[in-house]
C-alpha cells in the first residue's frame, strides 16, 4: 500500500518534549517504520517550520517525512496553526492528484480537516485519529484551554466524514459515539511501545542509593494537566519516598510553580527535578524507580504507564482515558482517581511496603505489554482497517499495488 501519514504539528523527526513534541510525534513516527517494515510505503506530510529544512527526509527505510509549505517557515504552537489549514489542504489535493496514495491516515483535528479537502478531489480514503478531542480537554481545563473555538465543531465534522476513525482506547469511542460519528466505522486499537527498548533488562540510571528509601517516578511534558502536583502533595503520606520528575527545563514556569508546592508541603528535599531527558535515556529510568506515578486530569491514551510496565515497572495511574484499558489493577498496577491526593498517597504507601507485590506486578506488567501492545501488531491492525476501507469502496486491489512515492 502507498500510505500518506499526516501530521501537521508532530513531525517524527520531533525531538519529544517540546510543549507541542509528545506521544503523537512516538505514534506517528513508530506507527510510520513498522508499516514500512511489512512492506509499504509511508509518506509522512507535516508543516515546515524552518526556511532551511529540506522539502523531502528519508525518515527510514520505506519511510519519507515531506514538509507542507503552509503558513510562516517558523514554530508556531499548534492552537495557532488552524489558518493555515487551507493551505495544507491545497498543497496536499495537488500532490496527491499528481500521484494520489491508496489511503491517507490523518493525526489530530486539524490534519482531519486538511487531509478531508484534498481528499474531496481526489477520492482518497481518510483514516483518521483524534489523539485528543476538543470537548475532553475544554471539560477538564475550562477557560486554561487554549484550543481554537471551532476546534469541537471540525472534531465532529471529522468524526462524521472520515471513512474511518481509529480511538486509542474505549474511553474514546464513547466520546466519539456522544458526537454521533458513526459507531460502525470507529475501531480501537491502542498506542503501542518499543519492546525493543522498553523491557526489563538492561541498564537502571543512577538515582540514589538503593538503600535511602523508595523511588518514585514522574515523567513527561511539564504542564500542570499532568497532574505531578498531585504527587508532590501525596509525598506527605509516603514517608521516605523519594520523587523524580522528569520532564520541562528549569526556565519553564512549571517545574518552578512544582517546587514552589513542594517547600510549601515540606517535602522539597525527597523532589528532585531532572529536567528534560532524552527518549534513548527513559528506559533506564523507569528500570531505576520502584513505581512509576503518572495521574493527569485526563489522558487521551497515555503512553507512560504502556513504556514503564514494558520495563517491568508498576504503575499507579490515574483511572481516566486509555489508562483504563492498559493499566489492569491489582495485577500491573493501581488506578486511584484524577487529583485525589489522599488515594494517591494510600495507594503508594500500601504498594511501596509491600515487595513481593512490587515484584508481581512488574512481571505481570511486562507480560501484558508484550501481549498486545508491540508496533508490530499495532501495524498489522491499523493496515487491516485500511484494507477494510479500500474493500468497501471496491478498491480493495488497491491494497496490492506496487509501490511509489505517495
Amino acid at each position: 500500500m502507498k500510505i500518506a501519514m499526516v501530521s501537521e504539528h508532530a513531525s517524527p523527526l520531533a525531538t519529544v518534549g517540546g510543549a507541542d513534541a509528545g506521544g503523537q510525534n512516538v505514534h506517528v513516527a513508530a506507527l510510520s517504520r513498522a508499516l514500512a517494515e511489512r512492506g509499504h510505503d509511508v509518506t509522512v506530510y507535516t508543516r515546515r517550520e524552518c526556511p532551511f529544512q529540506p522539502s523531502e527526509v528519508a525518515f527510514a527505510p520505506g519511510v519519507t517525512v515531506v514538509h507542507v509549505p503552509a503558513g510562516p517557515a517558523v514554530t508556531l504552537p499548534k492552537d495557532d496553526l488552524l489558518a493555515w489549514m487551507p493551505d495544507f489542504g491545497r498543497w496536499l489535493a495537488r500532490r496527491w492528484e499528481a500521484a494520489p496514495p491508496d489511503v491517507a491516515h490523518s493525526h489530530f483535528w486539524m490534519s482531519g480537516l486538511a487531509s478531508l479537502a484534498a481528499a474531496r478531489d481526489t477520492a482518497v480514503p481518510i483514516v483518521h485519529t483524534f489523539h485528543a478531542l476538543g470537548a475532553v480537554k475544554r471539560r477538564h481545563q475550562g477557560k486554561a484551554d487554549t484550543s481554537p473555538r471551532e476546534r469541537v465543531g471540525a472534531e465532529t465534522l471529522v468524526a462524521r466524514q472520515a471513512d474511518a476513525v481509529i480511538a486509542t482506547c474505549a474511553d474514546e469511542v464513547a466520546e466519539l459515539v456522544r458526537m454521533r460519528a458513526p459507531e460502525r466505522a470507529v475501531r480501537v486499537i491502542p498506542c503501542g511501545v518499543d519492546l525493543a527498548a522498553f523491557t526489563p533488562d538492561g541498564p537502571a540510571a543512577d538515582l540514589g542509593p538503593r538503600d535511602s528509601g523508595p523511588v518514585l517516578l514522574a515523567i513527561g511534558r511539564a504542564v500542570p494537566r499532568k497532574g505531578v502536583e498531585t504527587t508532590i502533595r501525596a509525598l506527605r503520606h509516603v514517608p521516605d519516598a523519594t520523587l523524580v520528575v522528569a520532564g520541562g527545563s528549569p526556565g519553564e514556569p512549571e517545574p518552578a510553580r512544582l517546587m514552589r508546592i513542594a517547600r510549601m508541603y515540606g517535602v522539597a528535599d525527597r523532589v528532585r527535578f531532572i529536567g528534560r531527558v532524552t527518549r534513548e535515556d527513559v528506559p533506564a529510568l523507569m528500570r531505576a524507580a520502584d513505581a512509576v506515578v503518572t495521574v493527569p486530569w485526563y489522558e487521551p491514551f497515555g503512553i507512560v504507564p504502556l513504556e514503564a510496565m514494558a520495563c517491568g515497572t508498576p504503575v499507579v495511574a490515574s483511572a481516566v482515558g486509555g489508562h483504563l484499558d492498559t493499566v489492569v489493577p491489582g495485577v500491573t498496577g493501581l488506578l486511584v482517581p484524577p487529583r485525589d491526593v489522599a488515594a494517591l498517597g494510600q495507594a503508594l504507601r500500601e504498594l511501596l511496603a509491600d515487595p513481593a507485590r512490587l515484584g508481581a506486578y512488574g512481571a505481570a506488567a511486562a507480560a501484558r505489554a508484550r501481549s498486545g501492545y508491540g508496533w508490530d501488531e499495532v501495524a498489522d491492525r491499523t493496515a487491516a482497517v485500511y484494507a477494510e476501507v479500500l474493500a468497501s469502496q471496491g478498491s480493495a486491489a488497491g491494497a496490492f499495488r506496487g509501490t511509489g512515492a505517495a
